[in-house]
């Protein structure tokens, strides 16, 4: 095991010959490195080692995926398989505390999200989220050069909480922050590799009233965003319970078709009459669109341009009582829906 956070583990990468590397990886079956993108050119050093003993297995990881990308994607071409690592997706959360726990604690989820330590420590839920919204989340980001004013960056961030579930427009978060609709543009990007948000495009297949241009923003985490507008009320007590909701299902279902490999893409549909679809995912031939609805109460019928253009898709209302069966796993509780 190295950690690339200490500068004594550096030198075990120090190598210049066969004999050298010999010597520090030959005979393990293993080898672990942790913050792997703070060790200069890790990814040829890695690749020198993969190549020299095939039979390592060699296992990378970083809180910069930024860096970690950046330093090891050319090197070791055919040579890896990437995995993202996620806050706690609700196929973990059944598997440690099965269906009851995991239905009776959503309203929380909703409110706290699910980063490890949080879900782990209720009682300090918010705390951690201060903490971890306070330093820890902005450090990939931050230690870009690009990055000139990490203040305008976190009042980015909050403006976007503030749009949940809503179109953004670069232009009008860069008048609302003081930028420019570029740098807006470049930040918003960063963060995204950073895994802080995710960007939805619109859904078209060039009928004439569809939105062609437009994004969403959503969080990974349902509690990183509510730290940064610091509001951890109650569902009874707040006006965004919608948004809360669109953004938990959908960073769910995207944590849902990575963790199962599956190649997907996300979208939202909308139409110059604003008939709206909150997300359509395209799976190879499949398509399917979720009409997301807290309140079970609520049975919209799909809109009449997307059914008449769209009539292979699979359209889905989800609700608080019906969406598990499509954030488990096959198998993972008997009684489905």
């Amino acid at each position: 095991m190295v950690n690339g956070d200490f500068n004594v583990s550096h030198a075990t990468f120090d190598f210049h010959t066969v004999e050298e590397l010999e010597m520090r990886f030959g005979g393990y079956k293993y080898l672990f490195v942790d913050e792997a993108q703070r060790i200069v050119d890790i990814g040829i050093k890695l690749k020198a080692i993969i190549d020299a003993f095939p039979q390592l297995q060699v296992v990378a990881t970083g809180s910069s995926s930024l860096d970690l990308s950046n330093f090891t994607t050319e090197p070791l071409t055919g040579r890896k398989f990437e995995f993202i690592l996620s806050p706690f997706s609700t196929q973990e959360l059944y598997d440690h505390d099965r269906i009851n726990a995991v239905m009776d604690n959503l309203h929380l989820r909703l409110i706290y999200g699910n980063y490890p330590e949080v879900y782990l420590n209720p009682s300090d839920a918010a705390e951690i989220l201060a903490e971890v919204t306070g330093s820890y989340l902005f450090r990939d980001v931050l230690s870009y050069q690009e990055v000139r004013r990490p203040d305008l960056m976190r009042t980015l961030l909050k403006a976007i909480a503030l749009q949940l579930g809503n179109q953004v427009s670069y232009a009008e978060l860069g008048s609302i922050v003081g930028l420019d609709a570029k740098t807006v543009e470049r930040y918003i990007y960063l963060m995204e590799q950073s895994f802080i948000i995710f960007r939805l495009g619109s859904f078209s297949r060039n009928i004439r009233t569809e939105l062609k241009r437009s994004n969403k923003i959503f969080f990974w985490d349902n509690g990183i965003r509510n730290a940064l507008i610091n509001t951890f009320d109650p569902l009874n007590n707040r006006q965004d319970v919608g948004a809360l909701w669109e953004n938990y299902f959908i960073s769910e279902r995207r944590k849902y078709m990575l963790n199962r490999r599956v190649g997907f893409d996300h979208y939202f549909w909308r139409t110059t009459q604003k008939q709206e679809i909150d997300l359509i995912e395209v799976a190879g031939q499949d398509l399917r669109a979720f009409e997301l609805k807290w309140s079970p109460k609520k049975k919209p019928s799909p809109p009449l341009t997307f059914s008449q253009n769209y009539p292979n898709a699979q359209m889905l209302v989800i609700n608080r009582e019906n969406y598990l069966p499509h954030l488990l796993n096959e198998g993972s509780f008997s009684k489905m829906g």
